[in-house]
């Protein structure tokens, strides 16, 4: 611990890391000082009544990553949600192609007019994103009618979510850390101080279970973050040989290196892409509801299943999970194509021992990448499940044939009867956030530990530490 205060009064001795620090902090508080301003013509009774109807929907995904502005309907409603989506495209793009992926190849010209592209379809994206929002308040009745209020909230919107896509360049150029997910970060984190106070609530009221389950809770809540720790730092190393090469009147002589391959090298997104699916079916009934004056027809008896179509329930949750592994798989696929790996490293004259240059490297790379992505996405399916246990419970008496024998069971033994309820917590402690905010931590942690390490101090694990985020 000695070594790690250490650590934190060295950040501050090097003139130039404490200005990245200091910088990373001032723009942080000017993005959440722009969450406190609410929009132009924004009915805040009406808008607080029509959300407790919609925090289930894709909009509540949406508030999540906005950190919260979404539910004010604040300059900054969107966040970096645009940002996020365009750049998810743009990854996509060189697969879809071939034009697009001879431009990602040009080195750093490449990659400037990738992002530059990024930053247009991000203007893009908001400009019909905050239409459709500004139509919905207006459904809602939570802005007045006609085109000068929807122009207002649509200038409005996309000119905040501008100017946080700028804040987030500027902290990754001349901050610290990744200032995208820096934001997202302090989106979220600004949501656990409510956290603290309900679980304070739960000790301070005397009752022996609640502080059990407070401790419970705890005890999970720190078990999860070091298996998040460990999967997203672990590594599989891949030898690679390079063979003596002989250019012009020099010989280089053979190298040995290695080809790191994480098991987790989807982060998030396969996770964020599997409740973004499940949250559209509830966003399509609050905008299309059912005639109550005929309950019997189809489109209602669809309404009323999905009505229990959400956390806690059996269906929904193994339709999550396996949504989890397919996206998982699908986004490795294409971030990672092992076809190109095996030929830069045969042109590069690089192998792996015992393995045929070409397609045999290709095919031993994805044996392993299969087995690594399988892991990752029994990892991430666990991650993203346990939270939602905690919090909304396993309603077993959905189950068919056995459900209302295990549901008696569990609600009669004692220490087992929160599963089908959860524990009550109302504060948002799902696997995604954890996920964002490890993550974040750890990347951020490891560039100043880097910083510390090249300017010959001790980083926060001391002399030696080989500290290292999720992009190492």
């Amino acid at each position: 611990m000695e070594k790690f205060f250490s650590a934190v009064q060295n950040m501050f001795k090097i003139p130039e890391l404490r200005k990245r620090i200091l910088f990373t902090l001032g723009l942080l508080a000017v993005y959440r000082f722009g969450a406190h301003v609410t929009a132009p013509g924004i009915n805040k009774v009406r808008l607080e009544a029509v959300w407790g109807e919609v925090a289930g929907t894709l909009l509540g995904v949406l508030d999540l990553f906005s950190g919260g502005n979404f539910r004010t309907i604040s300059v900054f409603a969107l966040g970096v949600t645009p940002y996020i989506t365009a750049s998810i495209i743009m990854q996509l793009m060189p697969v879809l192609s071939p034009a697009i992926k001879k431009i990602q190849e040009e080195g750093e010209v490449g990659r400037q007019k990738m992002n530059q592209w990024t930053r247009y379809m991000t203007v893009g994206l908001c400009a019909v994103q905050t239409f459709f929002v500004a139509t919905w308040l207006h459904r809602n009745q939570i802005i007045a009618e006609g085109w000068w209020a929807t122009t207002m909230i649509v200038v409005t919107l996309t000119t905040g979510t501008i100017f946080v896509m700028w804040l987030g360049e500027q902290i990754t150029e001349r901050g610290v850390g990744n200032g995208i997910s820096l934001l997202i970060f302090a989106g979220i984190v600004i949501g656990l101080p409510r956290g603290l106070v309900q679980i304070s609530d739960r000790v301070g009221s005397g009752d022996p279970m609640q502080t059990l389950g407070v401790v419970f809770l705890v005890i999970v809540l720190v078990a999860l973050i070091a298996v998040i720790v460990y999967f997203e730092s672990a590594r599989r190393n891949i030898a690679i040989s390079y063979a003596s090469r002989r250019v012009g009147n020099e010989t280089f002589r053979g190298q040995e290196t290695s080809l790191p391959l994480k098991i987790n090298m989807g982060g998030v997104i396969p996770v964020i892409f599997a409740s973004s699916v499940l949250a559209m079916p509830q966003t399509l009934f609050s905008a299309f509801p059912p005639d109550q004056n005929a309950p019997d027809s189809a489109w209602s008896k669809i309404f009323q299943f999905f009505q229990q179509f959400h956390g806690g329930d059996p269906y929904y949750e193994l339709v999550f999970l396996s949504l989890i592994v397919l996206f998982t798989f699908f986004y490795i696929t294409i971030i990672f194509n092992t076809d190109e790996v095996a030929d830069n490293l045969r042109k590069h004259g690089g192998f792996i021992a015992g393995i045929r240059p070409g397609a045999p490297t290709a095919d031993y790379l994805n044996s392993i990448l299969t087995r690594l992505t399988t892991v990752g996405a029994i990892y991430l399916a666990f991650v993203a499940f346990t939270p939602q246990l905690l919090l909304s419970g396993f309603k077993v008496a959905r189950l068919p044939f056995v459900g209302t024998a295990v549901d008696n069971f569990l609600t009669a033994t004692p220490g087992l009867s929160w599963i089908p309820t959860g524990l009550g917590y109302q504060f948002y402690f799902g696997g995604t956030s954890l996920l964002i905010l490890v993550g974040v931590a750890m990347d951020t942690v490891a560039q100043i530990e880097a910083q510390l390490v090249m300017r010959n101090y001790e980083g926060f694990l001391g002399a030696g530490s080989n500290l290292r985020g999720r992009r190492s």
